[in-house]
């Protein structure tokens, strides 16, 4: 009888300390407003383009609930769900963090306490920069 209250002790133990959950990006890092300062094109689309180039100002804010909010000139444009996990980039084959929103998936290049930098995760590999 001792032999298994320990057993099941032992096994409480352990099968509650693992989980089959894949291990998730601390997101806690992204959650906050980010103003849009360029967006650069890739290899079969050079270009560069700023508030002043095109004209308006973007800004999107992640929630810690998950969800990111769009603006244009301060204006809501579009609310949607996001989510980080770890993924393969489309041009290195490497593993990265990657986001997901509105319909596309990036690469998370840079992410600190001022500066975000994602990559459309695809051949193209359009970059845009946030600060905060």
């Amino acid at each position: 009888m001792k032999k298994h209250f320990l057993f099941f002790i032992f096994f409480g133990l352990f099968s509650t300390g693992y989980s089959l959950e894949p291990v998730k990006f601390n997101s806690a890092s992204i959650v906050n407003t980010w103003i849009w300062e360029k967006s650069t094109g890739g290899l079969s689309n050079p270009y560069t383009a700023t508030p002043k180039t095109i004209g308006f100002t973007k800004k999107i804010v992640f929630t810690p609930d998950g969800k990111v909010i769009t603006y244009k000139n301060d204006v809501e444009i579009r609310v949607s769900t996001y989510q980080i996990e770890k993924g393969i980039g489309f041009s290195d084959k490497a593993e990265h963090d990657l986001i997901t929103f509105e319909g596309k998936t990036y690469i998370i290049e840079k992410l600190d306490n001022q500066n975000l930098t994602i990559a459309t995760n695809n051949q193209e590999a359009s970059r845009s920069i946030f600060k905060r």
